[in-house]
């Protein structure tokens, strides 16, 4: 029987397919709709005029790459029902949901819950509405599934949500160290013992992945001048709840100012909390910044006016913590420049680790033509990154330091 489809023209992909039922019930509803609302690179084009793709665009992006491994894994014999068919893909297509605006920046500032959190139970949400129809996702996405190659498509080594977002963002960036031979790796796809395996005639795709992964870190997810906006809107949004929490008054999108006002002893009960969160998108903190361009508070009005009119800090990346000596120093060159604003109040550290391949957590496997199956490092003649790296950095207003 054919099934009615609908048709999505995606840039990357050409036209994706979904099928009418509850994948088209759940791209219609409001909560993922809001995803077209929010930006996947955050604040990066800054960096690359080119990276304003939202959420939605690689929500549709990962459920096509998922139908496609679908379809492989089947005509290699590996049973998937239709029913868990379904649920793998729900799951991926769900698996953002719980995004903020702005990537990662209300996480830290607003909202003490990671995004994955946030995605479960919107997803928990959507099922309550939905009469239990999402269980099977659920099951998947929580890892509880017997089939655990269904939770290794969803978050693992090699799942879609890396597949889409690295072959996309290289697309929308422009930077082609992170284009991946995506096609090629889904067609060496397998299972083994209820395993996610690649075939040995894939090896090499997996390496240039793991490469891929890495560069696009460092040259597009932990650029510096990116890294240098995250950073100021953090501290824009930390400094406007301190001001919110000592009553003062500040222009704000009504959502978003109930979360601002909220108390830190305020219990909110999850439907509460979701009925907000849910109605936050990208627009907000935009016109929060727009507004507090003229607010009264000092270091508000500079942050937001350095926002909006890219006048970026800078940002350093450094093997070891910043030391005293140099930190004191920092802030002299700040107090002296900005004698208005308190300069420990513009000097941001902390540090990021990325590793490309963690081998501790669901190792990529290979499988021999002779039915031997091995870990990739213990196949592999390349370097592939599985310590990871840390690195320290330091954020300040743009000063001339000596």
């Amino acid at each position: 029987m054919n099934q009615r489809r609908k048709i999505f023209n995606d840039p990357v992909y050409g036209f994706v397919s979904v099928p009418h039922g509850l994948l088209l019930t759940l791209i219609d509803h409001p909560y993922f709709q809001r995803l077209r609302r929010i930006r996947q690179l955050g604040l990066s084009s800054y960096v690359y005029p080119g990276a304003l793709h939202t959420r939605f665009h690689h929500a549709l992006g990962a459920l096509h790459l998922m139908q496609e491994t679908i379809n492989v894994l089947r005509s290699k014999g590996v049973e998937i029902t239709d029913q868990e068919s379904e649920g793998v893909c729900v799951a991926i297509l769900l698996h953002d949901i719980g995004h903020g605006p702005f990537s990662h920046a209300l996480e830290h500032a607003l909202v003490d819950l990671h995004h994955e959190a946030l995605s479960l139970m919107f997803m928990k949400a959507l099922n309550k509405e939905l009469n239990g129809q999402l269980d099977l996702a659920i099951a998947i996405f929580t890892n509880q599934y017997p089939k655990k190659f269904l939770y290794q498509l969803v978050s693992g080594q090699l799942d879609m949500d890396r597949m889409d977002y690295l072959n996309r963002d290289s697309f929308f960036t422009g930077v082609s160290e992170g284009v991946i031979g995506y096609d090629r790796i889904i067609i060496m796809l397998d299972v083994h013992n209820g395993e996610l395996v690649v075939e040995e005639k894939g090896m090499y795709s997996i390496e240039k992945f793991l490469t891929a992964r890495r560069l696009m870190y460092w040259q597009v997810y932990l650029h510096k001048t990116g890294v240098a906006a995250e950073q100021m809107l953090i501290h824009l949004l930390a400094r406007a709840r301190e001001l919110a929490l000592e009553g003062k008054e500040l222009d704000a999108p009504r959502d978003l100012a109930r979360f601002l006002y909220r108390r830190p002893d305020e219990h909110w009960p999850e439907e509460k909390l979701l009925k907000h969160y849910a109605r936050l998108d990208d627009t907000d903190l935009t016109a929060c910044v727009k507004y507090w361009c003229d607010a009264e508070d000092p270091l508000l009005s500079y942050l937001s006016t350095g926002l909006l009119d890219r006048r970026l800090f800078r940002l350093q990346w450094l093997n070891e913590p910043l030391d005293e000596q140099s930190r004191t120093g920092i802030l002299d060159q700040i107090g002296a420049m900005l004698p208005h604003l308190t300069p420990d109040k513009l000097l941001y550290e902390g540090r990021e680790s990325i590793q490309a391949y963690n081998e501790a957590k669901a190792p990529i496997r290979i499988l021999f033509k002779n039915g031997e199956v091995k870990n990739l490092t213990e196949c592999s003649d390349v370097q592939l990154f599985t310590q990871p790296v840390t690195k320290y950095f330091v954020c300040y207003p743009k000063i001339s330091i000596h």
